[in-house]
């Protein structure tokens, strides 16, 4: 049974008031009509904005429940970056642009994948969330879904999403976040799609969103009111179910399968060591307290920046040197703690500090490698094999080697290791960008990587009697250095550069590497090749070309180029620049006085400068 109306606007206003109304007129935004009516009906608008009908709708019963087709047109700019689709608030908060995207992604997907499926809905915290999860919640619902596991007040970190898909047998899920970028009205929002096994959506069906984007004309939208996400509990909605969900649960039984808890927490409950978390007001600062605090014996003042803001208390949340600096400044005080660890926006991304020390992501990941299987249960027959994104420095190259495990070189992107870990040909793997994980779920996870950094240090004092000095961060890394060599590492970002200049620098590079040969000089090095790095899958097939120009020379040194996709707004650029030095002596220079003979070759190189008029990088790590 159907009927058309028209002659009238329809909007999802009137929705709202018909469906609230009747029965429980309990939801998700109560407390904030009355703490703020007037901000409370700004954010209602911007969700209602966005599916508001140009002429006519159609309604249609299934099931008890009706769907409401509202006539939209294709939105330009909604291509989908290698973590989902990220652009400012304002954007997401123009008419049908998100609610467009949703719908094309319905459209791309099997029928089989979301018709009476169980998929998962959370997200970082940030500005926009719970009035984008009411829109996801409905569209999914009209599109017939059978049930959405949703996080409470709409709250659930990036590898808890992957994690709860993997342990629910979810056929997918839906993470609203921009990650490590800020957040608030004037700033970034971002939604992504992961698939079956927890790990983000890959390309074929990335682009075949993208495609629907160009060519979507309706979008179907139940009749359903506002979901109650303050209360976990189970609403039903005709033949569609929303369960709201403890945001911490599944993902600490996991950690706890994962590690020796107890292990940890003969470190953490020490009276002579002491660790800082800083959440930096992200999604994080929900599970710190559970995990460190209640879990593990840590001191409640462990957690820094603990309580989740959507602005993150009007901060960067990109754990790194720059955007993380209260938590360095407290590391490298005379008395700083011990340990000291922060996490971004969604929870997958991490940096590791010790006291006045720092550890590079790359060199991370190659310490957690060389010593998961004495330290982490989880590991206890070793690792399956070690991957890396390629700019991120060859430090786990040379552990691969040592311990004989297969060893992957993937674009960036965590996608990428999906099909390895599928496989059973990876255990362990990292990004240079702060992102560090393993095959218990499908994404990085910078909690796990915590938790990993915290059992090694465990695992080498558990024999350490109260008085006694402790193994340290520095002295792990300085062990790991003298045994493998030392990587020195740095990246530098120059972020929302113009557009146009950034590519014009990349196609420069291009050019200059296809007219360079084996043999050239640049400077002092000797080029052993230069190329604009391919990767061809090894489980499926797949090609990704074009994924950042190298130059290695004959001594092992390296330069990269990329143009990031992580951002909203105009292009960041990413150089990198690596050095290995296999003498100890020399393991104890600052990594920019090392390096500076190649950033010197590399900026003269890209002619950076000329192209973007940059003097100076936003960030270097």
């Amino acid at each position: 049974m159907a009927h058309t109306a028209t002659g009238a606007t329809t909007s999802l206003l009137s929705i709202h008031r018909l469906t609230t109304t009747t029965g429980s007129t309990a939801n998700s935004f109560s407390s904030l009509r009355t703490s703020s009516p007037s901000l409370f009906s700004t954010r209602l608008r911007s969700v209602i904005r966005p599916i508001r009908a140009s002429s006519s709708t159609t309604f249609t019963e299934s099931k008890d429940l009706k769907v409401n087709t509202i006539p939209t047109k294709p939105i330009e700019g909604q291509k989908t970056g290698t973590s989902g689709l990220r652009k400012k608030v304002k954007v997401f908060m123009q008419e049908n642009y998100l609610a467009n995207w949703i719908q094309a992604l319905f459209n791309s997907l099997p029928a089989e994948d979301y018709k009476d499926a169980l998929l998962v809905l959370g997200g970082d915290g940030r500005y926009f969330n719970k009035e984008a999860a009411q829109l996801i919640i409905k569209i999914a619902a009209g599109n017939g879904v059978g049930k959405f596991l949703v996080g409470k007040e709409g709250i659930l970190s990036t590898p808890a999403v992957s994690a709860i898909i993997r342990k629910r047998k979810a056929n997918g899920g839906f993470i609203m976040s921009a990650s490590h970028n800020p957040g608030g009205p004037e700033y970034d929002w971002g939604i992504k799609f992961n698939y079956s096994s927890g790990q983000p959506a890959p390309e074929s069906i990335t682009d075949k969103i993208y495609g629907n984007t160009l060519s979507i004309s309706e979008i179907k939208l139940a009749d359903i009111p506002d979901v109650d996400l303050s209360s976990v509990g189970v609403s039903q909605y005709g033949n569609f179910s929303v369960e709201i969900v403890d945001p911490v649960s599944d993902y600490l039984n996991l950690m706890e399968e994962v590690f020796d808890f107890s292990l940890i927490k003969s470190l953490v409950s020490r009276p002579d060591f002491r660790l800082t978390f800083d959440a930096m007001h992200a999604v994080t600062g929900a599970y710190a307290s559970p995990i460190f605090v209640d879990k593990l014996g840590a001191s409640p003042d462990s957690i820094y920046n603990g309580v989740p803001l959507e602005d993150f208390g009007h901060g960067h949340p990109d754990p790194n040197l720059t955007y993380a600096k209260d938590l360095v400044n407290i590391m490298y005080s005379d008395n700083g703690p011990d340990f000291g660890a922060a996490s971004d926006g969604d929870g997958d991304r991490n940096m590791i500090l010790g006291r006045q020390f720092f550890v590079t992501p790359s060199d991370s990941v190659a310490i957690i490698a060389a010593n998961a299987q004495e330290s982490i249960p989880y590991f206890k027959t070793g690792p399956k094999g070690l991957a890396r994104s390629m700019p991120t420095s060859g430090a786990l190259d040379r552990v691969a080697e040592k311990l004989n495990l297969p060893f992957f070189e993937v674009p960036t992107g965590w996608k990428f290791f999906g099909n390895l870990m599928d496989a059973g040909t990876l255990s362990i793997c990292g990004e240079e960008s702060f992102g560090t994980g393993s095959d218990h779920i499908r994404e990085k996870d910078g909690i796990w990587a915590v938790l990993a950094w915290l059992s090694i240090i465990a695992y080498r004092n558990k024999d350490k009697k109260p008085g006694e000095k402790l193994v340290s961060v520095s002295d792990i890394v300085k062990e790991h250095w003298a045994t493998y060599g030392r990587n020195y590492f740095s990246r530098y970002d120059y972020e929302e550069c113009e557009s146009e200049g950034a590519n014009e620098m990349i196609d420069y590079l291009r050019d200059l590497i296809s007219k360079s040969k084996q043999g050239d000089t640049y400077g002092d090095y000797t080029l052993q090749l230069a190329d604009d790095f391919k990767y061809t899958d090894p489980v499926d097939g797949s090609v990704a070309t074009k994924q950042g120009v190298r130059f290695v020379f004959t001594d092992g040194s390296r330069i990269i180029f990329r143009l990031s996709g992580t951002g909203s707004a105009g292009a960041t650029v990413r150089i990198y620049i690596e050095q290995f030095e296999p003498d100890v002596s020399k393991h104890d220079l600052d990594a920019q006085v090392a390096l500076k003979p190649l950033i010197d070759l590399a900026l003269t190189v890209s002619k950076l400068k000329d192209f973007t008029g940059r003097e100076k990088p936003t960030v270097i790590t």
